[in-house]
């Protein structure tokens, strides 16, 4: 099987919905520098010829991209690439997913700042309790190097149980898989780069919890936006970023 076959291609052999596998292929290209940085991307006519797959297809893929900010457009001229990230991120997905790992943090980042800014008002003392323990579980992550995923997982479960509102719990919880997959990406990305780094994710868990326990509504829901859509920007950060 070609490469290209092969990214357009399940891990289960199934066919993937191709404008989100069209997407893979294009980060991949980027990624292993055969799309370099600040160049013109193939035309979507001859993209459509290379995958496989319809001009809608692949237009709807490059708009991802340029959501994502990977790429962008240039009236009359074309689409060139902005970012490229580092082939770490393609190591830590499953084939066929990073479109939509990126669209979870996108809906992420609609759901989980009302739920911090409800958390704010309603919590009492035993959710606050468990948002704290799950802040500290995190910070015995970071000095002791390891991923922490489950207790990051953990962290927003929690904030979401302080909503006292079934249908934020019940929503993230049937989110939890696919969550997953986003937190330990960006969390193994972290771990890659500099301590500071590490730092910084950290201390936006902290705001986040801090607005929580002053009965901040906006400042949580603002904290919370702020860490999930930095979350969703470090997925695509360059080797030299």
């Amino acid at each position: 099987m070609s490469q290209v076959a092969d990214i357009l291609t399940r891990d289960d052999g199934a066919p993937a919905r191709l404008s989100g596998t069209v997407y893979d292929a294009i980060v991949q290209f980027i990624a292993n520098g055969d799309f370099a940085l600040n160049s013109r991307l193939p035309s979507e006519a001859e993209l459509s010829v290379r995958f496989g797959a319809s001009r809608p297809v692949v237009r709807e893929a490059l708009a991802r991209l340029r959501e994502d900010g990977v790429i962008v457009s240039r009236k009359g001229s074309g689409s060139y690439v902005t970012r490229r990230p580092d082939m770490a991120v393609l190591k830590f997905t499953p084939v066929g997913s990073l479109a939509d790992v990126q669209r979870c943090f996108e809906f992420r980042a609609g759901l989980e700042p009302a739920a911090a800014a409800l958390a704010a008002i309603r919590w009492q003392d035993e959710h606050l309790a468990a948002v704290k323990g799950a802040l500290d579980s995190l910070e015995d992550c970071l000095q002791r190097g390891v991923l922490g995923a489950e207790e990051d997982n953990r962290f927003h479960e929690a904030i979401a149980e302080a909503t006292r509102n079934q249908y934020h719990v019940s929503v993230q919880r049937s989110l939890r898989p696919h969550i997953a997959i986003g937190m330990s990406v960006t969390r193994n990305l972290s771990l890659m780069r500099t301590e500071a780094r590490i730092r910084t994710v950290q201390d936006e868990h902290v705001a986040i919890y801090e607005a929580i326990r002053r009965r901040d509504a906006d400042g949580a829901r603002r904290a919370m936006e702020t860490h999930v859509l930095n979350a969703r920007r470090r997925m695509f950060e360059g080797v030299d970023e």
